[in-house]
């Protein structure tokens, strides 16, 4: 798959400015106290649904309009980012958009979907079942199946990357956390872009390998999903494309735990008094195991996502 150029970068940036405006990166004392290191954090969980995802909805949908692909009705599958990205597109574009989560999902998540207009089911134990799941209802009906790994969406959520490069061109490394790929993709592609020679270093659940073992192994593995925090990140299967991006574009992978994310979700809550959840801290947590490394350095950390349910969030910051 072709990674979006500069000058689709910045085509796919008025798509998203139509919607809201570029999100702030700040450099935060305490946080680079904690990392002996200079360190900037791109908040993306200051866009209108909370994270990332958003970017690449809006460029999606931008494009099936361009092509006169417009469908009556588009159906995806989500942990809840992805799901809230493409219902706010759909809307704008007054396309029906149901979703497919697993049992068990975020129950806000849920809320924040519905609340756009989505019509949610829920199907499996995990992200893969719901997806398989999706695709089989898209076929029934004869929907659009939008997927969570795709070139349309790549393209806007680079724009992302593009805006933290510009802003801060100093950085000399970066942390993204590796979901289905999009983000960590989007980081590599923005480098390339503006030809920046920053390093990135791809962060992944413990619990939910198949991006790390993938990356290793040189071929898709699946692994098994056991993380309770970081649902943004519970892959069960690797996506193809976005392993043939990430094996050369990225500079090392990390591996975090449960316990490593909510140790950095309260750093950023103390430190920021920003709400990070379990996907949107692992970027933090990936850096927190390498401060050594990092002493003196300009590092770049993105919070991804700050959609957390409240329950769960208390229970971090008690130290549940």
């Amino acid at each position: 798959m072709p990674l979006p150029s500069l000058q689709d970068i910045e085509a796919a940036a008025q798509v998203v400015y139509r919607e809201f405006q570029p999100t702030p990166q700040y450099r935060w004392g305490q946080l680079g106290e904690r990392l002996g290191a200079e360190c900037w954090v791109k908040h993306e969980n200051h866009t209108p649904v909370g994270a990332f995802k958003i970017r690449g909805g809006l460029t999606y949908f931008d494009q099936l309009a361009r092509q006169g692909r417009m469908p009556r009705e588009v159906i995806s599958a989500t942990r809840g980012n992805h799901g809230q990205s493409i219902g706010w597109a759909a809307r704008a574009h007054g396309v029906a958009c149901t979703i497919v989560v697993p049992h068990g999902n975020s129950v806000e998540k849920n809320a924040a979907m519905r609340s756009l207009g989505v019509q949610l089911i829920e199907h499996g134990d995990d992200f893969q079942a719901a997806r398989e799941h999706a695709m089989g209802l898209a076929e029934a009906r004869g929907a659009h199946m939008v997927p969570s790994f795709h070139p349309d969406l790549l393209r806007g959520v680079s724009t992302y990357w593009w805006e933290f490069l510009r802003a801060v061109p100093s950085l000399e490394v970066v942390y993204v956390p590796i979901g289905q790929g999009s983000g960590a993709c989007s980081a590599i592609a923005a480098k390339r872009a503006l030809g920046h020679p920053v390093r990135i270093v791809g962060v992944v659940s413990a619990h939910a390998r198949t991006y790390a073992d993938s990356i290793a192994a040189g071929r898709v593995l699946e692994a098994p999903v056991s993380t309770v925090l970081a649902d943004g990140m519970a892959c069960r299967v690797a996506d193809a494309a976005a392993l043939d991006i990430l094996r050369p574009g990225l500079d090392e992978v990390l591996l975090v735990s449960d316990a490593e994310i909510a140790q950095a979700m309260r750093h950023l809550y103390t430190d920021t008094h920003n709400v990070a959840e379990g996907a949107g801290a692992a970027a933090l947590a990936g850096a927190l195991q390498q401060r050594e490394q990092l002493a003196g350095r300009r590092v770049g950390l993105t919070l991804s996502g700050g959609n957390v349910d409240a329950a769960v969030l208390a229970g971090v910051l008690a130290g549940a």
